[in-house]
């Protein structure tokens, strides 16, 4: 079973064409600020029962707070999983790089009896493969256990600076169809990772990719698209950065600084991609990669009825402002899609570990109105140190986004 992260896969997708992101300065903690960890806080007294100073990496409060608990085990309709990880593409078990390598994370039988207790009638594996790989993939998972399980593709990006790419790639996407594929994924491979022969950031709107996106509309398929991470990860790594913890241990996720275009900047390529393909349906992941700002995540759908988002592992910024969520969900019911991210043995991302208290956490965020709980199966929230409250949709509602709304992108038959 493959414990290898999406984001060490990234580093070789593309079979050499991408640079890793560079860590700003940033290490673990040094020896002196470690032994600060032991001493008694200034000023107290000794004996006096004043606490020893405590490293914040250390600090797992419990809350205080006497309030409502409700566990949801299952769901009040039947969900699609929209957004989730069961293969990883692009290497061999050996470690070499092959475009059309695919690896098994888990086997089905390792997901459906989860997928029976917590009522997901379907998942939607985003990055099954291309070539060899995708047919692997389809008949894996898709082929013996029809209906529960269904594949999306990825363009070849190692291919990507031929000069016959554009006709290629329309080309292979067509294959793909055939072969299996319902869908095409697009990782942040495209925009903060694919750089040209002199080592420039490709752009999100490349016209090269434009054959793609014209085959994508003609033959239906939806294309599930990332290509930016939170804000955050785009400021400095210091003090005012309210991801400060995630950054400090992983300061190669961060886009500050080098030549890496700013969010806005990224944003707005999307936009211009979005605004040039009207007949293809986008999936623009992550609640559209902007769930901390969903006034723009609303003026982005409203402007381009061919675009929905996915939850997919952003329910901790969605918990932290529940009314605003619960706005934006009224408002855009038939334009939300039900996903985790959930990748099985998801050890370095905890709020995106397959398993029953990952579905249980959506489904209470989704369905009660309980206050002040954890994001994530983590004994440290992993993304920031907050806590969500639920936004109580009522059946109309959760209906449509656990599953006719990916139901219709997928041509499968609503409830």
């Amino acid at each position: 079973m493959s414990k290898e992260t999406r984001r060490e896969w990234l580093a070789v997708m593309s079979g050499g064409l991408m640079m890793p992101v560079v860590a700003q300065g940033r290490g673990r903690r040094g020896t002196g600020e470690g032994q600060r960890a032991g001493q008694r806080g200034a000023g107290s007294p000794a004996g006096s029962g004043a606490s020893e100073r405590l490293l914040l990496e250390d600090f797992q409060p419990k809350s205080a707070l006497h309030v409502p608990e409700h566990r949801i085990e299952q769901p009040r309709f039947p969900v699609i999983d929209f957004h989730t990880h069961l293969t990883w593409s692009g290497r061999t078990a050996d470690g070499r790089n092959d475009a059309e390598a695919i690896t098994t994370i888990v086997p089905p039988s390792d997901l459906l009896p989860i997928m029976d207790r917590k009522s997901v009638s379907l998942m939607v594996n985003l990055t099954g493969g291309r070539g060899s790989g995708l047919s692997q993939t389809v008949g894996r998972f898709d082929a013996p256990h029809a209906g529960r399980f269904l594949t999306f593709t990825e363009p070849w990006w190692s291919r990507a600076n031929d000069p016959d790419y554009p006709a290629f790639q329309a080309a292979e996407i067509e294959r793909a169809h055939k072969a299996g594929a319902r869908g095409v994924k697009v990782l942040k491979t495209l925009g903060p990772s694919l750089r040209d022969p002199k080592g420039k950031l490709v752009a999100v709107d490349d016209p090269r990719f434009d054959p793609m996106w014209e085959t994508c509309a003609a033959l239906k398929l939806p294309v599930a698209i990332h290509v930016a991470d939170p804000e955050a990860f785009f400021a400095p790594i210091d003090r005012f950065n309210e991801r400060y913890e995630e950054l400090f241990h992983h300061p190669d996720w961060s886009f500050h600084g080098r030549d890496f275009p700013s969010f806005q900047e990224v944003m707005e390529a999307r936009d211009r991609l979005f605004a040039r393909h009207p007949r293809t349906n986008w999936v623009a992941l992550h609640v559209g990669h902007q769930a901390e700002d969903l006034a723009a995540v609303g003026r982005m759908l409203d402007r381009f009825p061919q675009v929905t988002v996915d939850l997919g592992a952003r329910i901790g910024e969605l918990g932290r402002q529940p009314r605003a969520s619960r706005r934006f969900f009224d408002r855009y019911q038939d334009r939300i899609i039900f996903g985790t991210d959930a990748v099985p043995n998801g050890h370095e991302t905890p709020q995106q570990i397959f398993g029953d208290q990952l579905y249980e956490i959506y489904y209470r965020f989704l369905e009660t109105e309980d206050e002040y709980f954890d994001y994530a199966p983590a004994p440290v929230p992993p993304q920031g140190r907050w806590r969500i409250y639920g936004i109580g949709l009522p059946d109309a509602v959760l209906k449509q986004v656990y599953h006719n709304n990916a139901a219709r992108l997928l041509g499968l038959d609503p409830l």
